[in-house]
């Protein structure tokens, strides 16, 4: 039976790769200098929720209300998506693999990974 379930695994591995990444990433743990859990803004309630995009458009970052964001480059929708925490104008990022990151607003600009995000719309012109 053992071995069975070992082939069945290999398997399933082989098969749907994704299956096998996803039991491979780590759990998502307390980041030092980042705000934990009770230590943040309500993410269903700060000013700063929805999307937002570069100027030219090529990419897409959505801050949704269940503190999850989602991030679209170019044709590739959910490129990157994780969790996130808002303090103030401070924001705080888990990507689902482990990489951490964080950015700030200002003046109604978003500035994260040296990229600057403007709501749709009310970007200027490349």
């Amino acid at each position: 039976m053992m071995q069975l379930l070992r082939r069945d695994t290999l398997l399933a591995g082989l098969l749907f790769p994704a299956l096998a990444m996803a039991r491979a990433l780590p759990t998502p743990v307390q980041v030092a200098g980042q705000p934990g859990p009770q230590d943040h803004d309500d993410p269903s309630r700060h000013p700063h929720l929805g999307m937002w995009v570069t100027a030219d458009g090529g990419i897409r970052h959505e801050l949704q209300p269940d503190g999850r964001y989602d991030e679209q480059r170019g044709n590739r929708r959910s490129a990157y998506q994780g969790r996130y925490w808002v303090k103030g104008d401070r924001i705080w990022y888990l990507d689902d693999t482990g990489f951490t990151a964080d950015g700030h607003f200002r003046d109604g600009v978003f500035h994260h990974g040296g990229y600057v995000f403007h709501r749709p719309g009310r970007a200027p012109r490349p």
